[in-house]
C-alpha cells in the first residue's frame, strides 16, 4: 500500500515538471577511443521555473541540453542510454520531422557564441522572420512585422531600423539580443540559454541577464541556464544542478548551493568567484590538479584525486546521490550514513562563498 502511494506521488511530481532528464548517457567516438562525455545525468526543471547547470568547461553541460534539442553529431556521438521527456513528450523518441516542430516552437535555443549563430548574409529582421514563417506559417509581412516586435522586446534601440540591419553592425551585447529575440520568437516553452554572456563584458552581462529575467516573467517561460561562471546565476535561477566529469555531483536551491554547499567541488567553485569585499592582496582560490581523462572514467569519485577530504572509498566507489536537505542532494562519501567522519551540512559548508 505504501508503495502504492509512494508511485503515485511520484508519478504526479514527473507530470509536473516540463523538462525531465534521467540517467543519460552520451559518448562520443574518436579515433583515440571512446569518450563518455556524459554519464549517467539526472535532472528536472518545472513549468515557470529556472535552472542554471554549472561546471567546468569539458564537463557536459552543452553536450546534455544538445541531446535535449536532438543535435548530438551523429557520428561520432551517441546517445547510449537515459530518457528525455518534455512537456510530457519522449524525445529520444521522436523522428527527426517530429523534433523540427519542437525546436523553436516549444524548446528555443541560445548558443554561446552570437557572430557564429547568426547568418552574416542575412539582415537580422530576415533572420526572425524565417524562425516565425517556419513554424506558424504567416506571410512574410506579418513575420517581418514580428521581427520588429521582438527586436523591441529584447530592448533593441530603433527596431525598424535595426530589423534592415546586418550581424556586423550590431554589437556583441546586440547580437546577443538579436539571437535572444530569434529564440523567443515563437513565444516557446522552454528558454536553453548555453553561456549566453561568455563573450561579453560584465557590464552588458548584467544587462542580458535582467533581460532575461524581465522576458521570463513576462512570458512565463521555463529558462535552462547553461554556465561555468557561478557569478551570474545567483540573481536568475532558483535551482541549481553542479556537475562534474560527465556527472551530476550536487543539486539543489539557489540558497542550497550558495550558503549550504555539500560537495567539495562546489565549495571550491564558490571560494574562486572573484569577490569585491575580499582584501586587496588576496590571491584568488584555484582548484588544484586537472579533471580526469573521459576515455577511462574513473571508478570512484571523479573528483577525489583534487580533493582535500578525499577517503580510500572515494576512490574506489562513486557514491549515490545522498539527500542533505528538502532538496538537496549531493553524491559524496563525506555525507553517507555509514561514514564514521560524518559532516552536518551547516559544518561542512559554511557560508559557501560567503566564508
Amino acid at each position: 500500500m505504501e508503495q502504492n502511494i509512494a508511485n503515485q506521488e511520484f508519478a504526479e511530481l514527473a507530470e509536473q515538471k516540463l523538462l525531465s532528464i534521467e540517467d543519460l548517457r552520451v559518448s562520443f567516438h574518436t579515433y583515440a577511443g571512446e569518450v563518455h562525455a556524459v554519464r549517467g545525468v539526472t535532472y528536472s526543471v518545472e513549468q515557470g521555473g529556472s535552472l542554471a547547470v554549472v561546471g567546468e568547461s569539458g564537463c557536459g553541460k552543452t553536450v546534455t541540453v544538445q541531446a535535449v534539442m536532438r543535435l548530438t553529431p551523429m557520428p561520432p556521438g551517441e546517445i547510449k542510454g537515459g530518457k528525455i521527456t518534455f512537456n510530457g513528450k519522449d524525445i529520444l523518441s521522436l523522428t527527426e520531422k517530429q523534433m523540427q516542430s519542437v525546436r523553436g516552437r516549444e524548446i528555443g535555443m541560445i548558443f554561446q557564441d552570437p557572430m557564429t549563430g547568426l547568418n552574416p548574409t542575412m539582415t537580422v529582421g530576415n533572420q526572425i522572420a524565417e524562425a516565425v514563417m517556419k513554424h506558424q506559417r504567416v506571410p512574410k509581412h506579418e513575420a517581418m512585422e514580428r521581427a520588429v516586435e521582438m527586436l523591441n522586446l529584447v530592448e533593441i534601440p530603433n527596431p525598424t531600423v535595426r530589423a534592415s540591419q546586418y550581424p556586423h553592425e550590431f554589437s556583441g551585447g546586440m547580437r546577443q539580443r538579436a539571437m535572444i529575440a530569434i529564440a523567443l520568437a515563437c513565444e516557446p516553452m522552454l528558454l536553453i540559454a548555453d553561456e549566453p554572456t561568455t563573450s561579453l563584458d560584465v557590464t552588458i552581462q548584467s544587462q542580458i541577464l535582467e533581460l532575461l529575467q524581465s522576458l521570463q516573467d513576462k512570458m512565463g517561460m521555463t529558462i535552462v541556464l547553461i554556465t561555468h561562471n557561478l557569478g551570474v546565476v545567483a540573481r536568475l535561477a532558483r535551482n541549481i544542478v553542479v556537475m562534474y566529469a560527465g556527472k551530476v555531483v550536487e543539486s539543489g536551491s539557489s540558497s542550497d548551493i550558495f550558503y549550504r554547499p555539500a560537495h567539495p567541488y562546489t565549495r571550491a567553485l564558490l571560494q574562486a568567484v572573484p569577490r569585491l569585499d575580499a582584501p586587496s592582496r588576496m590571491e584568488l582560490a584555484s582548484i588544484p590538479g586537472t579533471p580526469p581523462d573521459l576515455f577511462e572514467p574513473p571508478t570512484g569519485c571523479a573528483f577525489a584525486p583534487r580533493c582535500k577530504y578525499s577517503m580510500k572509498i572515494c576512490l574506489e566507489h562513486d557514491s549515490e546521490p545522498i539527500s542533505v536537505g528538502d532538496s538537496h542532494r549531493v553524491s559524496c562519501w563525506l555525507h553517507h550514513e555509514t561514514n564514521p567522519n560524518r559532516l552536518p551540512v551547516e559544518l561542512y559548508g559554511g557560508g559557501g562563498a560567503h566564508d
